[in-house]
C-alpha cells in the first residue's frame, strides 16, 4: 500500500509557488485562472498517482485562503470558483487506499487549514468531513472529538458562539452512520437553521424513512431556510422514491433554478427526461409572468423555433441574443433568422439592450438582409418590414432609424 506524503515527496507542484500568502492583488480574474490551472494539474496527477494527487489537493487547500486574503470577492465569482474546486478536490483526497495513519495526518492538516480560514474561503470543506474520513471508524472518532463543543454551540444554552468544526462534526456523525444521534442533536439546536436541519433530512433518508424526511424538509421552510435548498432536498427525496410526477409538479422549477433561464431549462430537461421540452418551457413561462422573452434562448436551444419567435414578440428579449440567432440560422432556418433579426431591431428601437452601439444595429440589419437573401426577398421588402417594426417606437427618433437612415430611405 502506497503511503506517500507531501513531506517526503520531491514532487514540485507548479501551483505551489503561485499560491504564496497574499500572492494576489484585489482583482479576481488571475486567482480564478490560477485556481483552475491548479485543479487541472492535480487531476492530471490523479490519473497515474492518486496518493500524490491527494497530497497536492491538500496542499492547495492549505495555501488557498492565505493566498486570496487581499482579493476582492464581492462579485461572487471567486467564491464560486473555490466552491467548484472543493467539489472536485474532495473526491481526489478521499479516493486513495492509504494507511489509517496517513488518512489521519491528512485530516489534521485539513482541519488546521479550516482553523486558519480567516476570510473564509474553504469553510465548505466541513460539509464533506464524513466523506473525507472515508471509514465509519475514523468518522466516529472525529465526531467524538468535535461533539462536546458542537453540542454546546448548538444547544439551548449556546450564546451565539461560533465553532469552525460544527459542520464537520455533523458530517462526521453522518459518516459514522450514527443517524439517530444526528437527528437528536439537530433537533436540540437552539436555532433551527437549514444549515443544520439538512443533516436531519439526510439521516432520515439513510434510515429508510423518506416520508419523514420529506416532512422534516418541508417543515424547514418555516425557519427562514433558503427556499431553493429545501426544494432541492424535497425534489431529490421524491425522485429517489419514484414519485417523479409529484417531484416535477411541486419542486422542479424552484429546485433547479440556474444562473440563467437557459441553465434552468436544461437542468429540468436533464432531470425529467419523460417530460417534453415544449411542456417544460410552457410551465416555465407560466411560472414567470412578464419574462416571456427571457425564455427565448431556451426555446431556440430546444429547436422550438416557432415558440422562440412567439416569446421574443411577447416580451423584451436581449437584442444581441436575437442577433446571434439571426446570424447562426440565416441559411438553415431563414424564416426564423428573419424573425429574430427583426425582433432584435424592434427591441433596440424600444430602448432595450445594454449599451447598444451603432455596430449592434448594423449587425442585426446584416443578419436580416442575409436571411432575406436566402428566402429570395427583395431589399425593398426587407426595409418595408423593418420600418413596420420601428413604427410603434417613433421611427424618426429611434437609434435604429438613425443608424439605418440611408438603408431605409
Amino acid at each position: 500500500m502506497k503511503t506517500l506524503s507531501v513531506e517526503n515527496s520531491h514532487h514540485k507542484w507548479t501551483f505551489a509557488s503561485r499560491f504564496r500568502r497574499q500572492a494576489f492583488g484585489w482583482r479576481s480574474a488571475l486567482p480564478i485562472q490560477r485556481l483552475k490551472e491548479a485543479v487541472t494539474e492535480i487531476k492530471l496527477a490523479a490519473r497515474t498517482d492518486p496518493v500524490l494527487a491527494a497530497n497536492g489537493a491538500i496542499l492547495l487547500l492549505e495555501k488557498l485562503s492565505p493566498a486570496l486574503e487581499q482579493v476582492d470577492s464581492s462579485s461572487g465569482a471567486l467564491g464560486s470558483a473555490v466552491t467548484r474546486a472543493i467539489d472536485l478536490l474532495v473526491p481526489i483526497i478521499a479516493a486513495p487506499d492509504v494507511a489509517e495513519s496517513v488518512r489521519e495526518m491528512w485530516l489534521e492538516r485539513l482541519f488546521d487549514a479550516l482553523q486558519e480560514d480567516r476570510i473564509p474561503y474553504i469553510e465548505q470543506l466541513g460539509e464533506f468531513w464524513g466523506q473525507l474520513c472515508v471509514t465509519p471508524a475514523i468518522a466516529s472518532a472525529w465526531a467524538d472529538r468535535l461533539l462536546g463543543i458542537t453540542t454546546r454551540v448548538l444547544g439551548p444554552d449556546g450564546h451565539g458562539e461560533f465553532f469552525t468544526g460544527t459542520t464537520g462534526c455533523l458530517s462526521a456523525i453522518y459518516g459514522a452512520q450514527r443517524y439517530d444521534e444526528l437527528i437528536r442533536l439537530v433537533d436540540s439546536a437552539r436555532l433551527n437553521w437549514w444549515h443544520y436541519r439538512r443533516w436531519g433530512v439526510d439521516a432520515l433518508v439513510a434510515l429508510g424513512r423518506p416520508a419523514e424526511a420529506l416532512r422534516y424538509a418541508q417543515a424547514s421552510q418555516e425557519t427562514n431556510a433558503p427556499a431553493g435548498a429545501v426544494a432541492k432536498a424535497c425534489d431529490a427525496i421524491l425522485l429517489a422514491s419514484g414519485m417523479v410526477d409529484e417531484a416535477y409538479t411541486r419542486y422542479a422549477i424552484e429546485a433547479n433554478e440556474g444562473a440563467t433561464y437557459l441553465a434552468t431549462f436544461r437542468a429540468i430537461v436533464r432531470k425529467y427526461p419523460h417530460k417534453l421540452p415544449g411542456d417544460i418551457l410552457h410551465d416555465l413561462v407560466v411560472s414567470a409572468p412578464g419574462s416571456e422573452g427571457k425564455w427565448f434562448a431556451a426555446a431556440k436551444d430546444a429547436g422550438l423555433y416557432d415558440l422562440a419567435v412567439s416569446l421574443a414578440k411577447q416580451g423584451p428579449t436581449d437584442p444581441r441574443t436575437l442577433t446571434r440567432a439571426a446570424k447562426d440560422f440565416g441559411v438553415s432556418e431563414p424564416e426564423f433568422a428573419m424573425s429574430c433579426g427583426l425582433s432584435s431591431l424592434h427591441w433596440m428601437s424600444a430602448g432595450y439592450g445594454y449599451d447598444i452601439a451603432r455596430a449592434d444595429v448594423l449587425d442585426a440589419y446584416a443578419a436580416v438582409a442575409r436571411a432575406g437573401e436566402t428566402l429570395g426577398i427583395a431589399t425593398t421588402e426587407i426595409n418595408t418590414r423593418i420600418r413596420a417594426q420601428l413604427g410603434n417606437h417613433g421611427a424618426d427618433r429611434s437609434v435604429v432609424a438613425e443608424v439605418l437612415s440611408h438603408q431605409l430611405r
